[in-house]
């Protein structure tokens, strides 16, 4: 071998060379922790497809979130399961529904010490299970369940009220997941005409209509009841409309942006967050939790190895903020040995 052959190995020699050469770094403050909280129950439910993740009570809640705060992460997410749903999602915006309560609850204890963030959509808190209104089809569009279409216009003004419900009750963000067209635009109106111009918003901008996401509809009990939500969700297939989808919401006043799922949509952080100048955040969503929890079970796969690897892999591709159910777990691994 010739003198001054370049050797990769020479900075891979020792674990202290690993990380001082490292190109990304994951960090627990980098990390929001989903949360479901369930009305009406006496005790954290387990949830069967995502192995220790639960429905929590409000009291359960409470206690998870000082854990979170003690491990460093950035913040959580809230998702709420009423006792009683209807057509319009109505305990959505209700001053005593669920996630209301629950973030009046957290914003007292811990103040401004986790990011509060607060998924705005209807699927949890509707009887029919989508995330907007129904009506019957018109203008050449093919409805579904008795010709039926979630009716995009409506939906903005109940979207509009559960953002300021939600700012109220005491949310540092709000998160709108459910991809109508001009939600982000309906939301930033609504939360500056109540005077919460300082509130900022996370748009779910592209997410995609994905077969990752059924543990989810166990935990937030909100799977669609006919159909599926292909016509208002991005198709798998489809890149460039990302990027479009991104415009639209930063256009209409979105402070940061993000891509659902993650690990099968890396491409897709990757170009977004090349695109863009804002935060970028990508959800690791339900069914990836729920495979690589199963694999490991299996002993097929070296359980944290694999679940920071992902994370790594996601931080990589461009995503400033991973919203992922190992959020405090992950934290604690990669807290210095002293804190530990």
């Amino acid at each position: 071998m010739t003198p001054g052959f370049a050797r990769g190995r020479r900075l891979r020699s020792t674990p202290a060379l690993r990380r001082l050469t490292a190109q990304t770094r994951l960090a627990p403050a980098d990390l929001v922790l989903p949360v479901f909280v369930k009305e009406g129950i006496g005790e954290p439910v387990p949830i069967g497809s995502m192995p220790g993740v639960v429905q929590h009570t409000l009291e359960s809640l409470r206690k998870a979130a000082h854990e979170a705060a003690e491990a460093g992460i950035g913040g959580l997410i809230l998702f709420g399961i009423p006792a009683a749903k209807d057509p319009v999602g109505s305990q959505a915006d209700a001053a005593d529904g669920i996630v209301n309560v629950a973030l009046q609850q957290l914003r007292a204890d811990l103040g401004d010490e986790l990011v509060l963030m607060a998924d705005l959509c209807l699927c949890e808190y509707t009887d029919h299970g989508h995330c907007g209104l129904l009506a019957p089809a018109r203008g050449g569009v093919r409805g579904q369940g008795g010709e039926l279409v979630v009716d995009n216009d409506p939906t903005l003004d109940r979207y509009a009220a559960v953002a300021v419900a939600q700012a109220q009750a005491g949310a540092h963000v709000i998160a709108p997941s459910g991809m109508m067209d001009g939600q982000v635009g309906a939301i930033r109106a609504a939360l500056d005409g109540a005077a919460f111009t300082e509130t900022p918003v996370l748009a779910y901008a592209a997410k995609y209509a994905s077969g990752f996401y059924g543990p989810f509809r166990e935990a937030a009990e909100g799977a669609p009841r006919f159909g599926d939500r292909s016509t208002y969700q991005m198709d798998p297939p489809n890149a460039d409309e990302a990027l479009r989808e991104v415009a639209q919401d930063l256009a209409e006043g979105a402070d940061a942006v993000m891509v659902k799922p993650a690990l099968p949509y890396l491409d897709i952080v990757a170009r977004v967050a090349d695109a863009v100048h804002v935060p970028v955040a990508a959800y690791q969503v339900s069914g990836e939790y729920a495979m690589l929890e199963a694999a490991a079970a299996n002993g097929w796969v070296d359980r944290q190895r694999a679940i920071l690897e992902t994370l790594t892999a996601i931080r990589r591709a461009g995503a400033g903020t991973v919203l992922t159910y190992w959020a405090v777990e992950a934290a604690r691994w990669l807290a210095p040995p002293a804190q530990r």
